[in-house]
């Protein structure tokens, strides 16, 4: 007896090969395209949440001071910006320029438009910080702070505030690059964090914050006069630790000075060129009169040479490493000195005339802030 073939199978085949033929064909196919939308949704939720505990501990703050106009009459002048709460006990961490005026008057409005009136623990004008408190009745929310030791350009990052008084407002982007400096007529930020996240004003005082949802840095300031341009910038929360410490301890850990010296930052290239020994380091510009950097024998730049395009200092001590740590990269001198406190010693690795040298600085107690 003949068996009869069956043709469904091989019909079903072909329909399943024609199928995955045209679906293959479309432009936006890929063999991951599935694994990316997943991957996607995952990191939205991601974002949602860290969004909806981040903004109930963010806070809207105005400070009301009194200035005198042409004429010398009297009139209140208004300012906002933002903050963030770091305790159940009501201390918000923010900029200084947020509040800096004669006898402020300062309002913390908090996510859930309850007002509290502020009062004004420490600031640092160096850094642009200030520590503020309310007193309310209800339980508060706080954000935990992070660590900025370790950032690295492309990470990822939120940045929550008050732009233009649009309270609760989520930007989001990556860390565009680190160790900036920013130059006012009176003043320089060091060490700063640039992020590609939109900041404007009233952003001032906010959270910038990684894809945990730590505090990383305090956002600060944009450049240009008028709103974001893609180019903002936070003050690395580690060095809020000092003025954090001063309060906590009452005002009797002062903050030390900055050391006294200025340095260029040299990468191994340039180093191979001048032929100093190591892969980076700090090269001593100048030194201040009078300075820790001076009471422990620093020597500045005395002439100049030029390596390349570049015209480079030269003469001056060379720092390869700080207590015993390599410099690996320009802040990294900002980031032990905000780790430590007036009277600490710290220990430094420097060449000089081609010999290694081992100097010990003091540092110096800076006067009370407030």
């Amino acid at each position: 007896m003949r068996k009869r073939i069956s043709f469904r199978p091989l019909w079903l085949a072909a329909l399943l090969t024609a199928a995955f033929v045209v679906w293959t064909a479309s432009p936006d196919w890929s063999p991951w395209r599935w694994l990316r939308t997943a991957d996607s949704a995952q990191e939205e939720l991601s974002t949602i949440e860290i969004y909806d505990r981040a903004n109930q501990a963010t806070v809207n703050i105005t400070s009301t001071v009194l200035r005198r106009g042409w004429f010398f009459e009297v009139y209140p002048n208004e300012a906002s910006g933002s903050g963030f709460l770091i305790d159940k006990e009501g201390r918000i961490l923010t900029n200084h320029h947020v509040i800096k005026g004669n006898a402020p008057q300062i309002e913390v409005t908090l996510v859930d438009k309850s007002r509290h009136e502020a009062e004004v623990l420490a600031v640092d004008e160096a850094n642009d910080l200030a520590l503020i408190r309310i007193r309310a009745e209800q339980e508060l929310p706080s954000l935990n702070l992070g660590q900025s030791t370790s950032l690295k350009v492309g990470q990822k990052v939120l940045a929550i505030g008050n732009p233009f008084g649009l309270e609760g407002t989520l930007t989001t982007g990556v860390i565009s690059s680190l160790g900036r400096s920013l130059k006012d007529r009176t003043s320089v930020l060091e060490d700063m964090i640039q992020t590609d996240a939109a900041i404007n004003p009233g952003n001032s005082g906010g959270p910038l914050l990684d894809s945990s949802g730590n505090v990383i840095g305090v956002n600060t300031a944009i450049l240009g006069p008028g709103g974001n341009i893609g180019i903002g910038f936070a003050m690395p929360i580690n060095r809020a630790i000092p003025l954090l410490e001063y309060e906590r301890t009452g005002g009797n850990d002062a903050q030390p000075k900055h050391p006294g010296i200025r340095t260029l930052f040299m990468s191994s290239r340039i180093m191979q060129a001048l032929e100093l020994p190591g892969e980076a380091g700090l090269l001593v510009t100048e030194v201040a009169r009078g300075s820790a950097a001076a009471e422990a024998g620093l020597r500045p730049a005395q002439r100049e040479v030029v390596v390349g395009n570049y015209l480079i200092p030269w003469g001056g001590d060379f720092i390869t490493k700080i207590d015993g740590r390599e410099v690996t990269n320009r802040g990294f001198l900002n980031q032990v000195l905000s780790l430590k406190h007036g009277g600490d010693t710290m220990g430094l690795t420097v060449i000089r005339d081609g010999k290694e040298l081992e100097v010990e600085m003091t540092l110096q107690s800076a006067p009370k802030w407030l």
